[in-house]
């Protein structure tokens, strides 16, 4: 041992280690690691051990489950012989154990090194005195004091809160030690809101650099650099701050995926001050004379929401004044009557859609101002499943890992980070499973599996339990339930009531989108004074014009659990004028490239969709075979017509406009939930249309080669075409209606609300197709109807195919007749001439072009409004 240096000794599954202080020790489930753990709760690289400068050091390195010191999560902290390190869990996850020897045991004081854990344990026990002496009455509240009842009149003063009650607040009899700290600000985000300041709330630094003038401090996941990150949404080289010459200090973004930030807007490069936070993944710097504070976010952050009211046109508000704070790694549900504004709720939470007047805080940082940041350490598990069916378990997680991770992050990390999430959800079992083999409950799973990927600090979920049996429910609940005891704040939105005690908070909002109670929802029932919550809920229903948020906010649960947070004057909030550009997780090319393997895989495990997209084809190009002619597309003997070949031109062009219409129909309105929340995280627009638009206009124009091989084989064609060989020259016409007609499908797609409105659309487009062809009847020379037939593809694709078998008028022309005192007055678009194809078909390909601008745009309103430009 190095001199003065304190000898240390640790024991971990009845092996011991003599650390050596001129090295680390990793510690974790990686088999090149120095202390290798085979336990589901550790992380694959967890912590390290480490001498560092004046005391022995553990170090986490953002594990899933946390480690561990006095029962108190921690970063980093110092350590001595005697102290306890557990991994995974605070009390049962594998323990290391510290020892000493001699001098080096005397040397060590663990004073500063363990005097926060123990104090921090030891702050439960010694509560406040109005803690200790709960009531000896139970709190009740009689049926019709101050609030209506079955067959009674509302009042319209409600008793007990026109003048707050002057003696000491209730304490509840079960109180929760987090809700101490919640009515202190440090859990309900009450303590200010200035984001000048460090934007951390109180907390301390995890850590300090020391920043050189003249050298540079290299950030990113990569050994090699100076101050190593520990986190997948973090670059290899990810940033630097550099000395400047007159001692300020620069950030400078190394091209990282994930971005960079100054004060939550993303940077290329800024000069940053003592007021200014730099975020990078889950940690956060701030500058502090030539030293750099770190603040990693591992999940103690508060978050509360302040005056949130959410107006819709004609001036109608659908959230009122709603305020509320929670502490930190906790559970909090949600409940109310339909119509209450939980999803309008949900939405002003998470950024989707902000409201119009009041703030979000998460960290005591604006979320809306803020989004293009905090958007990665947020997750949501909507109602509907955010994965696609189709696909494995462990493929649907593959796939996302690789869209929200930064290119540079080697197979190895995604697989071994898959790995954590399957085994704390106990899904490992079903990675090889299709999602639609798994039952309500599992498939919830995995939705939530999906969000834990980032390591998120806080999750909203939107009726987790909506369809599931009560079995089911409970196994949700309480897997949320542990997702918070695991160091995660949990707000979900239900409309189940029935495992509600798992909570730590309980929201309950009023018809018209106001508070009507917040606090532990063991004492929710007896505040409104009902025995069940079929009974509120009926209250709710039968008074809904009564002031249940007046008599919430003059009541003593008021009092305590929300007055710090509703002092706050509310502020408005510009939502037309989102920051900068949101930072895409991966570069465009890698994105598509993903996207269109994850495609195919779907499209591939749908034997269905495999079948229809071969048979269709096949069917409406059989369908032409049965129209008798006895000419084919060949001109008929002078004096005869060959009516026969327009039909069939017809059957053809509409078959395949039919056919490439259904394969995108419903494309975009199955995925839009997926889409939605892909997009918030990061994903590109223009990525995600383009992967669809190269997919399917390779399965069109299969089904168009498949369509012109059965329709031309049978027939006669002409021996010569305008460009290329006939057969090939009319089958390029086919598969580019296919296309068209595919974007239009595509347009279908993002317009309906629900898949069911798509078939009629999709029926009426194809027959609207037929009668515009101009095979039917004369469309030439009739004044508005020609013009509107120009926007119909068939009529271009007809006229396309025309031109080659030379349907139009002149001497030769193949329908009908020709006089030279009565010419036939057919279509123009049918010349037999080269610019005349190449017009057809540039008109038919533009359609199709224009229809790509218009789905991009479609698309925008199914993103978060902050979000959109």
């Amino acid at each position: 041992m190095g001199h003065g240096v304190p000898e240390l000794v640790l024991e971990l599954n009845g092996r011991t280690w003599t650390l050596d202080p001129s090295r680390s020790y990793s510690v974790g489930r990686d088999p090149q690691g120095d202390m290798v753990l085979d336990d589901a709760r550790v992380s694959w690289r967890h912590a390290t051990v480490r001498w560092g400068g004046r005391s022995w050091v553990v170090e986490d390195h953002g594990s899933t489950n946390g480690t561990y010191v006095q029962g108190q999560r921690i970063q980093q902290t110092e350590i001595g012989p005697g102290s306890a390190v557990h991994l995974g869990n605070a009390t049962d996850g594998p323990r290391l154990n510290v020892s000493g020897a001699g001098a080096g045991a005397a040397a060590y004081s663990p004073q500063g090194a363990m005097g926060a854990p123990q104090q921090a344990q030891q702050q439960p026990q010694q509560a406040p005195q109005q803690y200790q002496q709960p009531p000896q009455q139970p709190y009740q509240q009689q049926p019709g004091a101050g609030w209506p009842q079955q067959g009674q009149q509302p009042q319209a003063q409600p008793q007990g809160w026109q003048q707050p009650p002057q003696q000491q607040p209730f304490v509840p009899q079960q109180q929760n030690p987090r809700d101490h700290h919640a009515q202190n600000g440090h859990g309900g985000g009450s303590g200010g809101s200035d984001e000048a300041r460090t934007g951390q709330g109180d907390r301390s630094p995890t850590t300090f650099h020391q920043l050189d003038a003249g050298r540079v401090m290299r950030i990113g996941r990569a050994l090699e650099n100076e101050l190593v990150v520990s986190d997948l949404q973090v670059s290899r080289n990810h940033a630097e701050f550099r000395a400047l010459p007159d001692g300020r200090f620069e950030i400078r973004d190394l091209g990282s995926h994930n971005g960079t930030y100054v004060n939550g807007q993303p940077v290329r490069q800024q000069v940053i001050g003592p007021n200014d936070t730099v975020g990078v993944g889950h940690s956060t710097f701030r500058l502090v004379g030539d030293r750099l504070e770190e603040f990693v976010d591992t999940g103690d952050v508060s978050f509360s929401a302040r005056h949130l009211t959410v107006t819709v046109d004609g001036g109608k508000q659908i959230l009122k004044d709603v305020s509320f704070g929670v502490p930190e790694k906790s559970l909090i549900a949600v409940i109310g009557p339909s119509g209450s504004g939980k999803s309008t709720l949900l939405k002003a939470l998470t950024g989707y859609r902000p409201a119009n007047e009041g703030d979000v805080l998460y960290d005591n940082r604006n979320l809306y101002k803020q989004f293009a940041e905090l958007r990665q350490r947020i997750g949501l598990v909507p109602q509907d499943d955010i994965l696609h069916k189709e696909l494995t378990v462990q493929k649907a997680l593959r796939y996302a890992a690789k869209l929200r991770f930064p290119g540079d992050t080697a197979t190895a990390e995604r697989e071994a980070r898959i790995d954590e999430v399957l085994r704390e959800l106990k899904l490992d079992i079903h990675r090889e499973k299709k999602v639609t083999a798994l039952s309500g409950g599992q498939r919830k799973r995995v939705s939530v599996a999906l969000e834990l990927l980032t390591k998120p600090s806080l999750i909203f979920l939107d009726e987790p339990t909506s369809g599931l049996d009560p079995g089911m429910d409970r196994d949700v609940m309480q897997l949320l339930r542990g997702l918070a005891d695991d160091g995660r704040t949990v707000l979900v939105v239900t409309h189940s009531v029935a495992e509600l005690a798992l909570c730590d908070k309980l929201l309950v909002m009023a018809p018209g989108g106001a508070v009507a109670y917040f606090g532990p929802p063991n004492e929710a029932l007896n505040f409104f004074g009902y025995d069940s919550w079929a009974d509120v809920f009926s209250a709710f229903e039968n008074y809904r014009d009564y002031d249940w948020s007046g008599r919430w906010r003059g009541s003593q649960h008021y009092q305590m659990y929300a007055a710090d947070i509703d002092a706050v004057a509310p502020q408005s909030v510009d939502v037309q004028a989102p920051p900068a550009r949101m930072q895409k997780s991966q570069g465009w090319g890698s994105q598509l490239w993903t996207l269109i393997r994850r495609y195919v895989s779907v499209i591939a495990s749908d034997r269905g969709f495999l079948a229809l997209m071969v048979i269709l084809p096949a069917v409406l190009g059989a369908v032409s075979t049965v129209i008798p002619s006895d000419f084919g597309f060949n001109k008929a003997p002078k004096g005869q017509f060959n009516q026969d070949s327009g039909t069939i031109t017809l059957i053809l062009v509409v078959g395949m406009c039919f056919s490439g219409a259904a394969n995108s129909v419903r494309e975009l309105i199955k995925e839009r939930v997926i889409y939605e929340r892909e997009r918030a995280v990061g994903l590109s627009r223009s990525a995600y249309l383009m992967s669809k638009v190269i997919v399917l206009g390779v399965i069109t124009a299969f089904q168009g080669v498949i369509i012109s091989a059965i329709g031309f084989s049978v027939r006669e064609l002409p021996e010569e075409a305008l460009i290329m060989p006939p057969a090939v020259e009319m089958c390029v016409a086919i598969i580019a209606i296919g296309f068209t007609s595919m974007m239009v499908g595509l347009v279908i797609s993002s317009l309906v609300k629900t898949a069911e409105k798509t078939m009629p659309l999709l029926v009426m487009f194809a027959i609207i197709q037929v009668v515009f062809t101009g095979i039917l009847f004369k469309i030439y020379g009739s004044p508005g109807i020609e013009q509107f037939a120009y926007l119909m593809p068939a009529r271009w694709a007809v006229g396309a195919v025309g031109a080659t078998l030379d349907l139009g008028p002149g001497p030769g022309h193949l329908m009908a007749p020709w006089d030279r005192k009565k010419p036939l007055d057919t279509d123009p678009l049918w010349e037999h001439t080269t610019t005349q194809w190449a017009i057809d078909m540039g008109v038919l390909l533009a359609l199709g072009i224009i229809c790509a601008f218009a789905v991009a745009r479609l698309l925008r309103r199914h993103e978060p409004e902050v979000m959109r430009k």
